[in-house]
């Protein structure tokens, strides 16, 4: 009679790498002993002195992205290959590894979340917040109707050179940081009116109502999307920020780095 081993042994059949998502060091150890297959430790830090590592910004509360993040992130190391079978041991209920997956790395749409965490000017976590804020403006809108939104984050100083001020700035002599709940209800009422706000690489918003002046020539953007996005792959072209758009016409949330568009998202699926 089969046993529950052998009904789910399917699931790690013939995978070539495991990916342990934040694992003990006795659960890596284990797992490094096992022949024929090759581990990738994905954690916020390497403390099990893995040879195979993907640092993990964020834990990611949903758990398919934390698993794309770990893929992505595994095969920009070169630490596995297009095509590949993997398994991916994560936590989900307990502070121990108990669920594991199966994915072909490459099948999964890239999602571009690794490039915009992992080589981004800003902090992870200001990042996360202003994404945070661009998804729930997706979701909501402002007060019932669809809004655009235009978050630059990091290399403020050469942002702010690059720009000119639409109005007052009501941040000037503020310390305030993305990420605090109240503030984020001030980023929220602000961005419905124009010009985009200006976040520094720790988090500080450094000014709002800023008009982006960069030129566009030479910047390649997918047809359809507007002045907001334009703005923001030159910006990012110039500067060494990066952009998150929320598109007022079809509410996707798009982020830019280096002139080009690297993630885009539906809110309603985040």
């Amino acid at each position: 009679m089969p046993t529950v081993r052998d009904l789910l042994g399917e699931i790690v059949d013939e995978v070539e790498t495991v990916l342990l998502f934040s694992p003990s060091a006795s659960y890596y150890e284990r797992c490094q002993a096992v022949e024929n297959v090759s581990t990738v430790v994905v954690a916020p830090d390497n403390g099990v002195g893995a040879e195979r590592y993907v640092e993990l910004p964020l834990e990611f509360a949903d758990l398919s992205e934390r698993i794309r993040f770990g893929i992505e992130g595994a095969l920009d190391e070169g630490h596995i290959d297009e095509g590949d079978e993997v398994a991916c041991a994560t936590k989900l209920f307990d502070d121990v590894i108990d669920s594991v997956s199966r994915a072909r790395a490459g099948d999964l749409d890239q999602s571009g979340v690794y490039d915009l965490f992992t080589n981004s000017r800003g902090d992870p976590e200001v990042i996360r917040d202003v994404l945070d804020v661009a998804v729930e403006l997706g979701q909501k809108g402002q007060k019932g109707k669809p809004v655009g939104a235009l978050f630059v984050i990091g290399d403020a100083g050469k942002v702010m050179n690059k720009s000119r001020p639409l109005s007052y700035n009501p941040f000037e002599k503020s310390h305030v940081h993305v990420g605090d709940p109240i503030v984020n209800v001030m980023l929220k009422e602000f961005s419905r009116l124009d010009g985009a706000f200006v976040i520094s690489d720790g988090g500080k918003i450094v000014s709002a109502y800023r008009y982006l002046e960069p030129s566009a020539e030479g910047v390649d953007i997918p047809k359809g999307l507007g002045t907001r996005h334009m703005a923001a792959g030159s910006i990012t072209r110039d500067t060494n920020a990066t952009a998150v758009v929320l598109s007022e016409s079809d509410r996707l949330v798009r982020a830019f780095k280096g002139g080009e568009l690297i993630l885009e998202l539906d809110p309603e699926e985040y």
